[in-house]
């Protein structure tokens, strides 16, 4: 239906607005009013959309268009707190309010607020019915020299700041001059920190849990470092080969189960050509590969030894995912709830990749040690040529930096603290007297 100016009072007009989709066959129309009477124009969208009309007894109010989020936008980023590696992970759960529009006519108090409202309550649930997933965040640029952006700040949107005046275009970055203000508003409660969380969560990668990419030559290497690991099982009653089992898990925490039944779901998905790539076992009465069960594989994980895993698949492991990355992370950490026989706590230091998550090396410090000694024994069975490692003040020590630069190859970047006072002002004059760092605070 056409868009009519509104006959009813606008009090009894506001208490029966509703947002809904649009449907396929008024699209054409939604474009057109845009085209129309949006300052921006409109010009089509790219990727996952979706398009709302706010009516109230058949009346058009208003028009409303969702899209992909910006690929970049700093007062965003800086307010998730997210790393780079992870924001191409979980753009898709944030979507842009590219247009809306209050039709010609239509002059209601409040009702931009109150039609902002009703249609980011349902829209994470109509973008999962539509597009497969939900979405976790809301946002919109808006012109300061035009408007406002009251009626966002009334509906409960947050303005981050603005942008830096620079749009993309012709697979490029042109910079225009007009930065605008950038409002976000969640729509979930903790939607911000589950964006941020640089922990790998497979449920929120698009698509789930990743398919196996690994190369044939990558498992042949896998099964033959899997060779060594003893089997803790009977022979009795024994279905499924020992390295089968351990290939699928170690395939599957890699591409990021994190969970028993996780690691069960990503085999019961793989193909049959991908199962037998996996020696699994194949059904002598169908002819086809068959995935372990979750039961089959939790209590195959709990009874195998975990350090003789752990040696076995380190090397494999850390020459895989250090492929593409640029840089690892020393990570200390007390395990919470273990304790040692003598009621002292489990402390672990791992060696982290820091684009991805995953842990390729890891050793636990002994109650009459300490991180520092533990870290060279780490590392030594790692290839760190060219990679940076990363560590928190604990390890800025000259003997761990002369081992990684002069044996490893590798480059360091360390936090130096209070707690070294002369280290400290020497980095302070240092980077005082190079040009272009800014002074010291």
């Amino acid at each position: 239906m056409a868009p009519e100016a509104p006959l009813l009072p606008a009090a009894e007009l506001l208490g029966s607005v509703d947002v809904r989709l649009a449907r396929r066959d008024e699209l054409p129309q939604l474009k057109s009013l845009l085209s129309a009477h949006h300052y921006l124009g409109f010009r089509g969208v790219v990727g996952e959309s979706l398009a709302y009309v706010a009516e109230a007894h058949g009346q058009w109010l208003a028009l409303l268009w969702w899209a992909a989020a910006a690929f970049k936008c700093t007062p965003r980023d800086a307010w998730i707190g997210w790393h780079p590696a992870i924001v191409w992970q979980r753009l898709h759960l944030v979507s842009n309010n590219v247009r809306f529009l209050i039709l010609p006519g239509v002059c209601v108090p409040n009702l931009a607020s109150r039609v902002l409202g009703l249609c980011t309550r349902r829209l994470s649930s109509d973008w999962q019915q539509v597009w497969g997933h939900g979405l976790l965040l809301a946002e919109t640029f808006v012109d300061p020299t035009r408007f406002a952006g009251t009626c966002y700040r009334a509906a409960g949107w947050l303005a981050l700041g603005q942008t830096r005046g620079y749009a993309r275009r012709n697979g490029g970055w042109e910079h225009h001059g007009q930065p605008k203000v950038v409002l976000v508003r969640e729509l979930e409660r903790g939607a911000r920190q589950v964006l941020g969380d640089p922990r790998p969560n497979p449920a929120l990668t698009r698509g789930g849990i990743a398919k196996m990419k690994l190369e044939q030559q990558d498992l042949e290497a896998l099964f033959e470092a899997l060779r060594q690991v003893p089997d803790p099982r009977r022979r009795q009653g024994v279905r499924h080969r020992k390295m089968s089992l351990l290939a699928i898990a170690v395939a599957a925490v890699v591409c990021g189960a994190r969970s028993f039944e996780a690691i069960a779901q990503w085999a019961r998905q793989c193909t049959q050509a991908e199962l037998h790539r996996l020696r699994c076992r194949r059904n002598p009465h169908t002819g086809r590969w068959e995935a372990p069960s979750e039961p089959t594989l939790r209590r195959m994980l709990q009874s195998i030894d975990a350090q003789a895993v752990d040696d076995a698949i380190g090397p494999w492991l850390a020459g895989l995912c250090l492929r593409e990355a640029d840089a690892v992370a020393l990570d200390g950490k007390t395990l919470r709830g273990a304790r040692r026989k003598d009621k002292s706590r489990v402390q672990l230091l791992s060696l982290v990749v820091q684009s991805s998550g995953i842990t390729i090396a890891q050793r636990e410090v002994d109650s009459k040690t300490n991180e520092i000694t533990v870290a060279p024994e780490l590392l030594r069975g790692v290839d760190l040529q060219g990679k940076c490692v990363t560590a928190d003040a604990l390890h800025t020590q000259q003997k761990l930096a002369r081992y990684l630069v002069e044996e490893k190859g590798a480059h360091y970047y360390f936090t130096v603290k209070d707690n070294q006072p002369q280290l400290k002002e020497d980095l302070d004059t240092l980077f005082d007297q190079q040009e272009g760092f800014p002074p010291s605070v």
